[in-house]
């Protein structure tokens, strides 16, 4: 299988997939590892990591947990470039386990910080007129009594 030379990063595909664009997914085996191939409408691109060169899995679990989690749960699978032995590494070494726990911390908060953003802006470019925060505390503390009351007469009506 050809790879595509454009790429794609992770807050792209995830952008396109909470979008609800029709993405599917082809996991490519390689030497000592697993990459993807993202293809929606006519475009076909590699998942990329951070510094835009083809993001690879050593394992193949971690690698569908990363596209469950994405929400992408069915895609192709092409196995023949796939040599296990090439790139092998100890099983008992934790190095890549606490690296992947670092990725996804990072890509989490990547994807918090541009949620934060988009909240933000949004609040900014909200035309509502903004209300003073004394009127804010004296509304809520008019639902708080009201609340208060209310939760005590129902109290009282169920004794």
């Amino acid at each position: 299988m050809q790879i595509p030379d454009k790429t794609i990063d992770h807050s792209t595909l995830r952008r396109l997939v909470d979008a609800g664009a029709n993405v599917g997914a082809e996991v490519v085996g390689a030497a000592g590892g697993w990459g993807v191939v993202i293809n929606y409408g006519r475009a076909s691109q590699t998942l990329a990591a951070t510094r835009g060169k083809p993001r690879m899995f050593r394992q193949f679990e971690t690698l569908a947990g990363y596209l469950k989690d994405l929400g992408i749960t069915e895609y192709r699978v092409n196995a023949a470039e796939f040599d296990a032995g090439a790139g092998a590494t100890n099983p008992t070494d934790k190095r890549s386990a606490t690296a992947s726990e670092r990725m996804k911390r990072a890509h989490q908060a990547a994807a918090y910080d541009t949620w934060f953003r988009e909240q933000v802006q949004a609040a900014i470019d909200d035309p509502q007129p903004s209300v003073d925060d004394e009127e804010v505390r004296k509304q809520f503390a008019a639902k708080r009594a009201a609340l208060v009351k209310r939760a005590g007469a129902a109290k009282k009506g169920a004794h």
